[in-house]
């Protein structure tokens, strides 16, 4: 479903570029309105634009601009008198003449961004971005009531590109509210994912409980950078002596900090190629490389991701133990993305994994849950986190267009023993409760449905289309099947229809299924199994059908 957004009254249509050749043009952006509106095109090759203000390059870009046809508008909010000097990369011979694209009669020039949502397919109570493309959680942290979430994000168009944090932040981890861009890229690159803490003793001299940022510039190369902010998260100001980390890694990103209150310094984690690197500072500035984990251990069909580490407790148990999460691409269970962790001890320098070195713990069974990482300065000492709702495999072709990607909702984790190992526990965060509304009779758009379970059962969400997803537990091979073959819209990708298995460390007595416009996530009620996995039906499941030994309950969501 496109975003059309109709050029109405209020809108000044753009002046006529000048061309300069098959593939160039240039345009004078000359108003005093707030905004040009750019038309894209998602067939069409990225146009490369350069801003260019009193002879001075202020910034770069590059944009899907419309040849044919208008699938939607991005917004770029000008500066009176700038130039936009806009190289197409694509073929002519297949475009066509550059001077009747589709994009010089639709440009044009609004004070205001009609953000209305116009998909089918928006959740209802995950987190999403008002427009544009998403990847990545980042930066996450809480801070004085408040929750905040940055994330990969692409202004200029809804799939991969034009790397930025965007920001949302909220009271309750459900209602998000989305604020201005957060750190945009400079001469050091595109600005890829990474962390924020809250310095509580002002090591770093940006002030007590400053918020400082690291994430990757990725320029020539992947480099560690850093900014702080001395308003709570609103606003960064980037630290002038960046890089602070650099290495001859080719993949090399992606950095997470946290305080190490037993050892008494800050430790970061950085991924580099198919390993973790982990660095000390007692400042925040100036690193230390301490170590290395994983070349022996775990996963390696792809390139390791976003690394997260902390220490939680096993439940039933006086035990404490580390737990290193790593995101890998591809080489996930059930191909492309997934999770993959660690258990073992840290002392503040190197990692000991008390696995077998062939052995991959995933974190979530679905194929839909990607760079998963946790809050900083979290309440209580909770290790509340988040995971991209989505798969490389498919992530820039879902069918929206609006936007592209939701997160999932949020976790608590923890720790459990089974078998002699232990396990990572995957639990709905606590202020899901909070939004169960009362029982209905049947599921919605957006609901809970908790099911108690006695042994086999295969549980059958239906809509009016004859589009179905269907949820199987084995008592004795002690596993649940999510298989969405049929599930709505599966026709943008042969890797999207599939069944997805994942154990369950025992028997299930209770599952927490939750429901939204696009999505299906199922977790173990003692948090032994999670499984995320996104569906695309043509109107909402509303007939659920349960045989065996299992009783459902659903609830509608308060949104």
């Amino acid at each position: 479903m496109a975003l059309i957004l109709m050029l109405s009254i209020g809108h000044a249509t753009a002046q006529t570029p000048r061309f300069l050749g098959d593939g160039h043009a240039m345009l004078k952006v000359n108003t005093d309105k707030k905004y040009i509106l750019l038309p894209v095109e998602e067939k069409e090759e990225n146009a490369h634009i350069r801003v260019v203000k009193d002879n001075r390059l202020v910034k770069t870009f590059n944009c899907r601009l419309a040849v044919d046809k208008v699938d939607y508008f991005v917004p770029y909010e000008v500066g009176k008198g700038e130039l936009f000097d806009i190289t197409f990369t694509g073929n002519t011979r297949f475009t066509g003449a550059i001077n009747d694209f589709t994009c010089w009669k639709r440009m044009a020039y609004s004070d205001s961004f009609d953000t209305t949502d116009r998909e089918k397919h928006r959740p209802l109570y995950h987190h999403t971005p008002a427009y544009g493309w998403m990847n990545d959680p980042n930066g996450l942290f809480y801070k004085d009531g408040t929750w905040h979430l940055f994330y990969q994000y692409n202004p200029y168009g809804s799939q991969w590109e034009n790397m930025s944090w965007g920001h949302s932040t909220s009271k309750d981890l459900v209602h998000w509210t989305a604020e201005p861009m957060a750190i945009v890229p400079d001469a050091l690159g595109a600005v890829f994912s990474g962390c924020c803490v809250v310095d509580k003793e002002n090591t770093a001299g940006f002030g007590k409980d400053a918020v400082v940022a690291f994430y990757t510039s990725a320029g020539t190369r992947q480099v560690q950078s850093m900014a702080y902010s001395t308003d709570g998260g609103k606003t960064f100001t980037k630290y002038a002596d960046n890089p602070v980390i650099t290495s001859n890694v080719p993949d090399f990103r992606d950095p997470h900090v946290f305080w190490n209150e037993e050892a008494g310094h800050w430790n970061m984690l950085l991924a580099a190629g198919q390993q973790m690197s982990i660095y000390s500072s007692s400042d925040l500035k100036e690193w230390k490389h301490e170590s290395d984990f994983g070349a022996e251990y775990g996963c390696h069909g792809g390139v390791w991701e976003c690394p997260d580490l902390m220490k939680l407790k096993v439940n039933g148990t006086n035990k404490e133990k580390w737990m290193l999460v790593c995101n890998i691409n591809p080489g996930g269970p059930f191909g492309g993305s997934a999770t993959q962790y660690f258990i073992g001890q840290f002392d503040g320098k190197t990692f000991t994994c008390e696995d077998e070195p062939g052995e991959t713990k995933w974190m979530d069974y679905g194929k839909d849950h990607y760079a998963t990482v946790t809050f900083d300065n979290a309440p209580d000492g909770r290790h509340v986190g988040v995971a991209w709702m989505s798969n490389w495999q498919y992530a820039n072709q879902v069918p929206t267009k609006q936007f592209r990607s939701a997160n999932s909702i949020m976790r608590d984790y923890g720790l459990f023993e089974h078998g002699g190992e232990t396990y990572c526990s995957v639990m709905p965060a606590k202020e899901m409760d909070a939004v169960r509304g009362a029982r209905v009779k049947s599921p919605a758009e957006a609901c809970e449905i908790v099911v108690t379970l006695k042994g086999d059962a295969q549980l059958t969400l239906r809509n009016g289309k004859g589009e179905k997803a269907v949820i199987t537990y084995d008592a004795e091979e002690q596993t649940i099947d999510f298989d969405r073959r049929r599930s709505g819209d599966v026709s943008f990708s042969d890797a999207f229809p599939c069944i997805v298995t994942s154990p369950t460390y025992g028997q299930v007595k209770t599952l927490r299924i939750f429901i939204d416009r696009c999505s299906v996530e199922i977790f173990d009620g003692e948090g032994k199994m999670a499984m995320t996995n996104l569906v695309f039906p043509s109107e909402p499941y509303d007939r659920l059908t349960v045989k065996g030994k299992a009783k459902a309950t659903v609830y509608r969501l308060k949104k």
